[in-house]
């Protein structure tokens, strides 16, 4: 699959803020990165920049843009991925989405158990970008590009989704903070320690467990103010970090953003971690489904 390479092009004007020292790290004149951004806008009929003497700001095309042209990217890189792996017919490779908020290490650290029961059976990172139009393409697809990706989850959000899960563990709901926040001091939360913050809880609908705990703070614990928001990303670790919120967070978030840390909560809530897959798995990640519920203990289903 080929793509514009002018895109790899933007994506370093994007990221480098301006023409000159994106010329540096692509190892070309300025002119010639001019030359491919006004291309790609003639192209695609629609100005990606707004040039201005302190330098470049996307519009809203080159801000949507951005977003797609790195995951456009990946695919079409992973594409050839799929082609080479397609000829190597005895490597039984699970493809493995990975993300900051889909961390994949744990399953890393099960790696050498999962062998025991599938000897056979590799596996391969594919990164992805998590975007809002990311997140619904990759998880309604289960399975072509990539066969499973870690994360918390219900029967709510599998629904939303349209995918299955494996449950390996259920991971207590925890309070994300700013470093530099006053309860960044403590090694665990009260409830009470959260009186007059202002948490960031997942909008209503998005999971059975989140709403279970949004109902009663309402309820019990008026005090805390909860802020919504509509998808958990990096963008919702920057605005817990820039406003001096508190997000809900889980442990293994605990890499996500280096300005954060992650404190346990005494409420008691915990939320579903796992795998998430396709609704009908190939036999392959089947095999690899059952060898990772052996290698982390957890019963077949009755």
């Amino acid at each position: 699959m080929i793509y514009n390479p002018q895109l790899e092009t933007f994506l370093c004007v994007a990221e480098a803020g301006s023409f000159n020292r994106a010329a540096e790290q692509l190892y070309i004149s300025p002119p010639a990165v001019i030359k491919q951004i006004n291309l790609l806008e003639d192209s695609l009929g629609v100005a990606l920049f707004i040039r201005t003497h302190r330098g470049l700001q996307l519009t809203a095309a080159g801000h949507s843009l951005c977003q797609d042209a790195r995951y456009i990217i990946q695919y079409c890189k992973d594409s050839v991925t799929r082609a080479k792996n397609a000829m190597q017919e005895s490597a039984e490779v699970i493809r493995i989405g990975t993300s900051p908020m889909t961390p994949a290490q744990f399953l890393v650290n099960l790696w050498p158990s999962v062998q025991q029961y599938d000897p056979g059976i590799k596996f391969q990172l594919v990164p992805f970008d998590n975007t809002p139009e990311n997140a619904r393409e990759i998880l309604a697809n289960l399975g072509q590009r990539i066969d499973v990706v870690a994360g918390i989850f219900d029967e709510t959000m599998l629904n939303l989704r349209r995918c299955a899960g494996l449950e390996i563990s259920r991971e207590p709901i925890c309070c994300a903070v700013s470093v530099h926040h006053r309860l960044a001091q403590k090694e665990s939360l009260t409830v009470q320690d959260l009186y007059g913050e202002r948490l960031m809880l997942m909008r209503r609908d998005w999971s059975h467990y989140v709403d279970l705990l949004r109902d009663d703070l309402w309820k019990n614990h008026p005090q805390i103010q909860i802020v919504d928001f509509d998808f958990y990303s990096v963008d919702a670790f920057n605005q817990c970090e820039n406003n001096n919120c508190v997000l809900m967070a889980v442990e293994n978030w605990r890499y996500v953003h280096p300005l954060l840390k992650i404190l346990p909560v005494d409420w008691g809530y915990t939320i579903p971690f796992g795998l998430l897959h396709a609704p009908e798995p190939s036999a392959q990640v089947t095999r690899f489904l059952q060898a990772i519920r052996m290698a982390a203990g957890r019963p077949a289903p009755g």
